[in-house]
């Protein structure tokens, strides 16, 4: 095939994979507000953000409105927000570490980043001047130091660094990190309701305020891996091919880093531990438009938004009135796709 037919080719599942992309985001968001216990219908709710968009919201049925507004809405912007927090971080860890496998859950970053924020509501920690975004703070530093040591402590059991070896070290250290998640459960008095319910994963009934809590930390977070984008395509040849391409490679890994531990606390401090979001999403953009993080970070930011929206669509529908924990479904979900890329790898090795 000539190379300006693979060329346009390229660009064609590129834009197939935006088109796709914002279209399942749109839809994602309309069931997302629509459906549930009490059914709005597509024509009420357009009108309920027409009147809130132009002040006239007298005309507006008060249950629908209130449910749209002040429910639903805040419910399904949250769920967007860590979804697309924890798919771009998964994209950058991959990418900066050239494997599939790795995401904030493998590697141990959201456990750090659980320890981070239990801490927090445990022994009641407040830094003056943050208020309440001590919460979001503390797990993201959790979540750095985490990611620091799984690292660290890879490269001193081996110094090549295989992937396996750091996922090994990664969930190695989760259970370590768990167990201390459990001696504070296991200690906590009036919180224990609290920090279980926080445990299990959910963004039902967190509202606005969660979200700008979440919000800054995800815009500099996604801000600061888009700038490093192209450094990440240079660092996937390689780290001295990189240098020879002219990347800074020990500044940027800080910043790959840093930027992901900082989307992945923010992400768990709002919401919980959810797994494999990070895992799936990257994985399945990628398959779609191929490596190129210029596209594949963007993609990862809308499917992720997309997946954890119809996530918890499912989780507070499926067995209604109970609501489920999104965790229990993300991980339905990504636990065997984690095990088909791992075998998946296995037969590419061997052939």
């Amino acid at each position: 095939m000539p190379k300006r037919s693979i060329l346009m080719f390229s660009r064609n599942k590129v834009w197939t994979g935006y088109t796709f992309s914002i279209l399942l985001l749109l839809t994602a968001f309309t069931l997302g507000v629509t459906v549930g216990s009490v059914q709005v219908p597509l024509t009420q709710m357009l009108n309920i953000f027409a009147g809130a968009i132009t002040g006239n919201r007298e005309s507006l049925d008060p249950m629908f409105s209130s449910i749209v507004l002040d429910i639903r809405f805040p419910r399904v912007v949250l769920a967007a927000l860590v979804g697309a927090s924890l798919a771009i971080a998964g994209a950058s860890f991959q990418g900066l570490l050239k494997n599939p496998l790795a995401d904030p859950y493998t590697l141990g970053v959201s456990s750090g980043a659980s320890v981070g924020a239990v801490a927090t509501i445990f022994l009641g920690l407040t830094i003056p001047g943050l208020g309440s975004f001590t919460l979001p703070v503390i797990s993201i530093l959790a979540a750095l130091i985490t990611l620091v040591i799984v690292l660290g402590f890879a490269r001193m059991v081996e110094k090549s660094m295989k992937m396996e070896t750091i996922i090994l070290t990664g969930i190695i250290f989760s259970s370590f990190l768990g167990s201390i998640l459990s001696l504070m459960i296991a200690l906590t008095g009036d919180e224990l309701r609290q920090i279980i319910n926080w445990l299990l994963g959910s963004v039902s009934m967190r509202g606005w305020e969660y979200i700008r809590l979440i919000a800054p930390f995800f815009v500099i977070g996604a801000l600061l891996l888009f700038w490093n984008a192209r450094e990440l395509n240079a660092m996937a040849f390689g780290e001295e091919r990189a240098q020879h391409l002219g990347v800074n490679v020990q500044r940027r890994k800080f910043v790959v880093l840093a930027s992901g531990s900082l989307l992945t606390g923010a992400a768990v401090a709002v919401s919980g531990t959810i797994g494999f979001v990070g895992l799936v999403v990257p994985h399945m953009v990628r398959m779609v438009t191929g490596s190129d993080h210029r596209h594949v970070l963007p993609l990862s930011i809308l499917n992720g938004a997309s997946l954890l929206i119809l996530c918890d669509l499912v989780a507070r529908t499926i067995v209604a009135p109970t609501e489920l924990p999104i965790g229990v479904i993300t991980a339905l979900i990504g636990a065997p796709v984690f095990g088909l890329i791992l075998i998946q790898r296995r037969k590419e090795r061997r052939g």
